[in-house]
């Protein structure tokens, strides 16, 4: 694999990617319950930092904190506009441990997250030090590639975020229209909008992948003449989808963007018709 697409053969790393997951949801937790709301849940999502994820600031009685999740040094990190700044060593402590600790430090700033503890794993899992750098390299290139792209298009896009729940990274595009017939004011259902977005492998499908879906999804958009390597995918969910693994050669860039573009252009084309 390429530097740039690095190995995320999913049988190989799979328990650490499931240790990394849970504390994507420690994280994720406290963010809902602090962060003010945003639309499409946009306030339990995470961000990428140059070594990792973060929260970004969340408000507390004075000023703000911020938690993160340093890939680079192995530990998850904590700020406030305080001053006050702390760290813990990530090395597959279970993720309840971790949300000790975050819960710790936002009531140590007069924060005091409301959460269902019963959620988090109490087991121990694995850590290895080497996948997870792949990880973060893999995920720095989608991020700055979902960015990319969706700074092309002239349409409002999402910020592309981490889903701490399904553990992918995404951005939606919205095409500005309503969708027929649904309550303008249920804004989940209302926005005409695509989904473009980097998983690591799930249920429904045992390896990294990228994926395009619609919704409301147009029939003719399975019928997309799709880049090499590509298909349509129906079991568990409806989308295109390009196989990371596909994306291992020199010109990995430009069939990721290829992929981004052919399916953006046919379902707005298809949703305006």
């Amino acid at each position: 694999m390429s530097t740039t697409f690095p190995d995320l053969t999913l049988a190989d790393w799979i328990d650490t990617r499931d240790t990394l997951h849970g504390y994507t949801q420690v994280l994720g937790k406290i963010r809902r319950a602090l962060t003010p709301y945003q639309r499409h849940w946009w306030h339990v999502s995470l961000r990428l930092a140059a070594g990792g994820l973060t929260t970004t600031p969340i408000p507390a009685p004075e000023g703000s904190f911020e938690l993160g999740l340093d890939l680079t040094r192995h530990e998850a990190t904590f700020s406030a506009t305080s001053g006050e700044r702390d760290t813990v060593a990530l090395s597959g402590q279970p993720a309840v441990e971790l949300l000790d600790w975050a819960l710790g430090k936002a009531r140590a700033v007069g924060a005091e997250p409301s959460l269902e503890r019963d959620k988090h794993a109490s087991d121990a899992g694995a850590y290895d030090r080497q996948a997870v750098g792949r990880y973060l390299r893999a995920l720095s290139t989608m991020d700055l590639q979902l960015k990319s792209f969706g700074g092309a298009l002239r349409e409002s896009t999402s910020p592309v975020q981490l889903f701490p729940h399904h553990f992918d990274l995404s951005m939606n595009w919205f095409s500005g229209r309503l969708v027929p017939d649904v309550d303008p004011d249920d804004e989940e259902n209302a926005d005409e909008q695509m989904n473009f977005g980097f998983s690591t492998g799930d249920d429904n499908l045992s390896e990294a992948y990228i994926y395009a879906t619609a919704y409301p999804l147009p029939d003719e958009l399975a019928g997309t003449e799709m880049p090499p390597g590509a298909r349509w995918y129906t079991e568990g969910f409806q989308g295109a989808v390009l196989p990371y693994a596909e994306l291992s050669g020199e010109t990995g860039e430009e069939m990721l963007r290829a992929f981004l573009t052919t399916l953006q252009r046919a379902g707005a084309k298809l949703m305006t018709d």
